[in-house]
């Protein structure tokens, strides 16, 4: 009996002790089975499985970016860099739960350990509430995809896709039109006129002028010449309204402008000097060149090219106490084009254009191929974009050389026919600047700053000196317009042509005595002339 006792409480004790130790394995399990659950065990305070950015095993997570949904972590955490991190309640709160979860079995595993009266049994390395305060301390959905949701979610789930949905892709904007080139380099061939302002201010006058130019003849260049005497009367004191109303309008109907800025006034012409009621340089080019920086100041970015002077060959455009010099015309252009460029190096600089002569007796004109090889040895090419030239085909055509001018014995005027110079020939006086310039190794091109033919059609008359235009017909002065476009644009050496004119004859109410009104096309009642068809087929503001 008595051993059959002992062996009965051997029985009990061996059951007990398996009890206890199943219970504490159980815990042990439990305590390890809530670290892992809660993502709290790491590679540097436990030595053991790795636990990825999306809160699982290395292992499940490798699953998961096979799967696609991993892949979606970098451009979440690119979101979560910009997005505010949780409120530090929250996270506290989810330390709190853990804490709470985990009393339960510490309790249990203590009672285990006190009945068996056995050494304690070490449980987890760390308590579970410190784990849980530095969740709390980490910012929930950081970059590195630490799990506590935003929305108070599952903190272990992973990380879900983005619910914005994706926005479609916005195609690009068709592509912009390539902008204008700056006048200065588009070296095109062109061609604008000649327009004289109102003289009184009046806005919508000169706003037809340039209705005209733009919607009629389909031209994108002005000249406009600018008398320097009327502008700047007195030293420092400008009259800038007329220019005001032009510029305004330029402006408005995109035209590019030529200014040819001539006539020093009174009190800027050498001491001296008595011929002060003729046109005249200034005494100093400086000064010169400082109306030009006014001018430009005054406009900005709507003068795009500057014409140094007119005619300065010929003694009435040149009235100087030192007389007709090459020498001092290329002074006045180098200190101009050194203004110019200082204030604006897209102008486009042209020497003052000479009038087609021979040389008088008198001392009163220089041919002028002499003195365009005069100016070139004074080295006239340094300071310009583009070398002046004049040409008004008098009554033959332009493609006619003067030595070799068919005999019209019907022609009223002579002088091609029966003195044959390089003057009366657009061809010819042309083609003998651009020698010139070649021979002496420029390219510079040449800018025709004023080119037409009169006709006196319709008209009461024409001064005396100007009986070529009784020979012109409005039909042959548009045919010579027409070739003399296609000429020029065939040679190449002819960057800018401007046509003589637009509408002096309308400013003049056409009276016969004034010599520009048989150049005009704009005709007496208003008529255009045939020429303005021609010129608008040419369509010279493109597209």
């Amino acid at each position: 009996m008595q051993t059959s006792a002992v062996a009965h409480q051997r029985q009990i004790r061996t059951f007990v002790i398996a009890w206890l130790g199943i219970t504490l394995l159980m815990g042990a399990l439990t305590f390890a089975g809530i670290y892992y659950a809660t993502g709290l065990v790491n590679d540097d305070n436990n030595g053991g499985s790795s636990v990825s950015a999306a809160g699982l095993p290395a292992d499940e997570t490798e699953d998961l970016d096979r799967s696609g949904i991993v892949s979606t972590l970098p451009a979440l955490a690119e979101q979560a860099m910009i997005a505010p991190a949780a409120p530090a309640d929250q996270s506290a709160e989810v330390a709190d739960n853990m804490e709470a979860a985990a009393a339960p079995v510490a309790e249990s595993a203590s009672a285990s350990m006190v009945e068996m009266d056995e050494e304690p049994v070490e449980s987890a390395p760390e308590p579970v509430a410190e784990e849980a305060a530095m969740v709390a301390e980490q910012p929930a959905a950081a970059a590195e995809g630490d799990s506590a949701a935003p929305d108070g979610g599952d903190p272990q789930a992973p990380p879900a896709q983005d619910a914005t949905p994706i926005p479609t892709p916005t195609p690009p904007p068709a592509a912009e039109p390539a902008p204008a080139l700056s006048p200065i380099n588009n070296t095109a061939f062109q061609v604008g006129i000649q327009v004289e302002g109102s003289q009184d201010g009046n806005r919508d006058i000169y706003e037809m002028w340039m209705r005209e130019t733009t919607q009629k003849l389909r031209l994108g260049w002005i000249k406009q010449q600018i008398r320097w005497e009327d502008i700047e009367p007195q030293p420092g004191q400008y009259n800038w309204e007329l220019l005001d109303v032009t510029f305004e309008l330029t402006r408005a109907y995109e035209v590019n402008v030529m200014v040819s800025v001539v006539t020093a006034p009174d009190w800027a012409r050498e001491p001296g000097n008595q011929r002060l009621d003729e046109v005249g340089p200034p005494a100093d080019p400086q000064v010169y060149a400082n109306f030009l920086a006014q001018l430009i100041q005054r406009y900005p970015g709507q003068i795009h090219a500057v014409e140094v002077w007119n005619e300065m060959n010929i003694d009435r455009e040149w009235a100087s106490i030192y007389g007709l010099s090459a020498d001092r015309y290329v002074e006045l252009l180098r200190v101009s084009y050194d203004t110019i460029k200082a204030l604006n190096p897209n102008i486009i600089v042209i020497s003052g254009a000479l009038s087609p002569a021979a040389t008088w007796g008198d001392g009163s004109a220089i041919d002028d191929l002499d003195y365009m090889q005069q100016m070139v040895n004074a080295g006239m090419l340094n300071y310009a974009d583009c070398v002046g030239a004049h040409h008004n085909g008098y009554n033959i055509g332009p493609n006619v050389p003067y030595d070799n001018v068919p005999n019209d014995p019907a022609a009223t005027f002579r002088g091609p026919f029966d003195n044959p110079h390089h003057s009366w020939s657009f061809y010819s006086t042309l083609h003998g600047y651009n020698n010139i310039i070649q021979q002496a190794g420029g390219s510079t091109p040449l800018c025709i700053t004023e080119f037409g033919w009169a006709s006196a059609e319709g008209l009461a008359g024409v001064p005396a000196g100007f009986e070529f235009a009784l020979d012109n017909t409005l039909a042959e002065q548009a045919a010579y317009f027409d070739e003399a476009i296609r000429l020029m644009d065939e040679w190449g050496f002819v960057w800018l042509a401007f046509i003589w004119n637009l509408n002096y004859g309308a400013q003049a109410n056409w009276d016969a005595s004034n010599d520009n009104v048989p150049y005009s096309l704009l005709r007496p009642d208003w008529s255009a002339a045939p020429a303005y068809d021609v010129i608008a087929a040419y369509d010279f503001l493109g597209p």
